[in-house]
């Protein structure tokens, strides 16, 4: 194995590959960081030419996607997709930070790019790679750096499936891996997805505990009340999954028109506390946005739909009439932040 990039997560995938016993070379663009690696059996490369050349697979795990192309001199957008040759055949590469003779380094190996990016960079990245003569394997690390190698580290592949065959047992010395089908971009997609949720939660637990601590409720105390609070409420998420891939968000419980009239309260009780309603606020005007386009009488998983930039495919359940009498003012709707009262909305308004 050979590992690119000696971040924090760098070495911890190293040392995971050590520890499993795998040959590793390691590469690092800044040097000074294999030290401890070296010591535990790595062999530390003196150039990233030497590192490439050392093993079949090459592991890249690196700050982002602009510091993956200079890494293996790839170019940018479309030229990258294209497998423009225009950044090969210098023999200054090394210098700056590249590869100049990508391709004679990069036939008949595995790369897989574990550092965090978009789809598109990834099938970028895979289609470039693919025009030199690599296999290419895109990965989301689920995980922070002293998870890997134990449980609960999760490694999303996306990729070449021969690859995948082949280093799968390899690969595992990380963690837990899941191979999500040919499409390069598809483990990004996941992983990018997988954050969005992840920060979402964290969004939520910042404004709770800022609500109570306006109060001066320790956090601590407060806490497990979130936690439990939260895993009753994450057994909602597969119905609401079924209910959208079923087209069919009839409410069984609080339909959406109703939670868009009392959502307001999130608001008002943050202003009155002195607390920000900023990552409230995008929720509030999704909710309204909702009841304005006649979805008031569903559940909250129909939401989903209004966040498309263009309608999905599938049709829209209509919404159910009786259920649209309570709620918000389709007038005040209009305006995201407000709700059935007409109070302003604007941070420190009061």
């Amino acid at each position: 194995m050979t590992v690119i990039g000696l971040g924090a997560m760098g070495r911890a995938l190293a040392g995971a590959f050590l520890d499993n016993g795998h040959p590793t070379t390691v590469w690092n663009r800044t040097a000074g960081k294999g030290g401890e690696l070296v010591e535990r059996g790595a062999t530390e490369a003196a150039t990233a030419a030497e590192a490439i050349a050392a093993s079949p697979v090459v592991v890249v795990c690196v700050l982002d996607y602009d510091a993956v192309r200079k890494v293996l001199g790839a170019p940018e957008g479309a030229d990258a997709a294209e497998g423009s040759d225009a950044a090969e055949g210098s023999d200054t590469a090394e210098g700056s930070g590249t590869f100049g003779t990508a391709t004679g380094l990069l036939a008949g190996r595995t790369l897989v790019n574990l550092t965090n990016g978009t789809p598109r960079q990834a099938r970028e990245l895979a289609r470039w790679a693919s025009a030199r003569g690599a296999d290419y394997l895109d990965g989301g690390i689920m995980a922070v750096p002293p998870m890997i190698g134990n449980p609960g580290s999760l490694v999303l592949c996306s990729g070449s499936s021969g690859a995948f065959t082949a280093y799968e047992g390899t690969l595992s010395a990380l963690g837990a891996v899941s191979y999500l089908g040919e499409d390069a971009g598809r483990a990004s997609l996941y992983d990018i997805a997988l954050l969005s949720a992840m920060y979402g939660m964290f969004g939520g637990f910042f404004q709770a505990v800022a609500m109570v601590g306006s109060e001066k409720v320790p956090a601590t105390e407060f806490t497990p009340l979130v936690v439990s609070w939260l895993d009753a409420m994450l057994t909602s998420l597969p119905e609401m999954a079924k209910a959208y891939d079923a087209n069919d968000h009839s409410a069984t419980a609080s339909n959406l028109g109703m939670q868009a009239a009392g959502f307001v309260n999130l608001l008002d009780t943050g202003r009155d506390q002195a607390v920000s309603t900023e990552l409230l606020e995008p929720m509030g005007a999704l909710l309204h946005r909702g009841v304005a386009a006649n979805r008031g009488g569903d559940d909250l998983s129909a939401l989903i739909d209004l966040l498309f930039h263009t309608a999905p495919a599938k049709v829209a359940a209509p919404a159910k009439a009786a259920d649209l009498t309570t709620t918000a003012d389709p007038a005040k709707a209009a305006d995201p932040a407000r709700g059935a009262d007409a109070r302003s909305n604007d941070l420190g308004s009061e």
